[in-house]
This record gives structure tokens, C-alpha cells and sequence, in this order.
């Protein structure tokens, strides 16, 4: 084990309030792709004409949801994916007291799926669903049973994904609490992510220690301000130090 992975064991080791903020790299592991890297979901070409951040915005969503739903369940879905190392490694400190939260910025429920309990999703997830007419709630078993437009089976409405979009603001709820949970984490590691989705990305600067850890494989604008930054990938790291 090298120092750097050596000096986060020990940190963790011998904090008591850790708080995990992740991005889209944690889920790469489990084989889904991220969006801005050479091969990310915003880099492909799709058949529709306009770019992915477009469609996936509110006002494509209200104008045009038969393009909307189309390409979200061609691109976005992968129900099949596992939870990795990254994703059980933390589950696991949770299990021992160790770690207070998870706050992600990815909606693939996949941190669940390996047993965390408090994990705050800053933009949603692709795992619940509502209707904008009733609000009847519906899973996603429910929105992929056909390709088109999802219509509630209760009163007809759109049964829409309950991710923010763009244009959309994030649950103010749900970013208090992960405001509360930073100020108070003695370490706060920070993966998966190059920090630059706001303002989700800007949470981390209401963290007030001494224990600012960087796991990303690429270079991200916060490296100077980390006392730890370890470029490898996530999985590997936590997986060889928690697991």
C-alpha cells in the first residue's frame, strides 16, 4: 500500500463523523458511464438533433416528452448494474458508525443497493417516479414496461422521473441536510467527481476540517485545497483500504 492510500486508512481509522460526497466516477465501476469524459453519455451522438444537456432539460421535458422519454430510457437506465467496491466500502463504514452520510450526485440508486442507509441524492433518482397530475409514485419497473410517453394508471397523467433537471433547482431539503452533515463531518472524502456540476460541487466548501480527500482520476479544481488527493479509481482505493 502506498502512502498516500496508507494516510487515508489512518484517517479513517481514526475519525468518528466521515461524510462521503460522490459523483458520476463512483458508478463508473459498475459499468455505467459518466457524461463529460471522451466516452460519457454527453459525448455520444444521438439521433434526435439536439444536444443531451437540451434534452434533459425542463422546458425539452414540457415541449417535447415523447423525445424526452425516448432517449432517458435508451441512455440513462441501467437496471442491471451492481454496486461496486466504492459503493460497499462505504456501506460498510456506515454499518460501523464510521460514516454519518453519502451525498451523491448520481441517481442510479446503486449506493442503496449495497446497504447504505442515509444517502442524500442532490439530484434525484431514476428510481422514483410521480405522477405530475395525481402524484401517485410508481417504480421503475413501472416506467420501463414501454418506450414511449409513461401515463399514470390511475388518471393518465405523465408519470415523470423524480431527478432535477436542468433549469430545475435542487430539493432544498435535501441540500440543508447535506450542508449540516459537511459542517459537522470531522473528514469529508470527496470521489468520483471532477467538482464542477454547481452548485451541488460548492457544498463542499462549508467543510471546516483538516481531513479534505480528493479520490478522482482526473485533475479537479479543489487539489490545492485538499490535504489528500489521490488520483486512482475510487473502487480500488476504498475497496483495498474498508473492504
Amino acid at each position: 500500500m502506498n502512502e498516500k492510500w496508507q494516510q487515508l486508512k489512518d484517517w479513517i481509522e481514526e475519525s468518528k463523523q466521515i461524510v462521503f460526497f460522490g459523483g458520476a466516477g463512483v458508478s463508473t465501476e459498475s459499468g455505467i458511464p459518466d457524461f463529460r469524459s471522451e466516452n460519457g453519455i454527453f459525448m455520444t451522438i444521438n439521433e434526435y438533433g439536439f444536444s443531451p444537456e437540451t434534452i434533459l432539460s425542463h422546458s425539452f421535458f414540457m415541449a417535447k416528452p415523447e423525445i424526452f422519454f425516448e432517449y432517458y430510457k435508451k441512455s440513462l437506465l441501467f437496471p442491471d448494474a451492481k454496486p461496486n467496491n466504492a459503493h460497499k466500502a462505504l456501506a460498510k463504514l456506515e454499518k460501523e458508525g464510521k460514516l454519518r452520510s453519502v451525498i451523491t450526485q448520481n441517481i442510479d440508486d446503486l449506493h442503496q443497493k449495497a446497504g447504505s442507509q442515509r444517502v442524500l441524492e442532490l439530484h434525484g433518482t431514476l428510481y422514483k417516479n410521480y405522477c405530475m397530475k395525481c402524484g401517485k409514485t410508481f417504480d421503475l419497473s413501472y416506467v420501463m414496461q414501454n418506450n414511449g410517453i409513461t401515463k399514470c394508471d390511475a388518471c393518465g397523467g405523465i408519470v415523470r422521473p423524480d431527478v432535477v433537471l436542468y433549469e430545475e433547482g435542487l430539493d432544498n431539503t435535501t441540500v440543508t441536510e447535506a450542508v449540516k452533515d459537511i459542517s459537522n463531518a470531522d473528514m469529508l472524502i470527496v470521489g468520483g467527481t471532477s467538482l464542477n456540476v454547481y452548485p451541488a460541487a460548492g457544498l463542499i466548501r462549508y467543510y471546516k476540517g483538516n481531513k479534505l480527500v480528493l479520490i478522482n482520476k482526473s485533475a479537479t479544481q479543489y487539489d490545492k485545497s485538499a490535504d489528500l488527493v489521490i488520483s486512482d479509481a475510487i473502487g480500488d482505493v476504498l475497496g483495498s483500504i474498508v473492504l
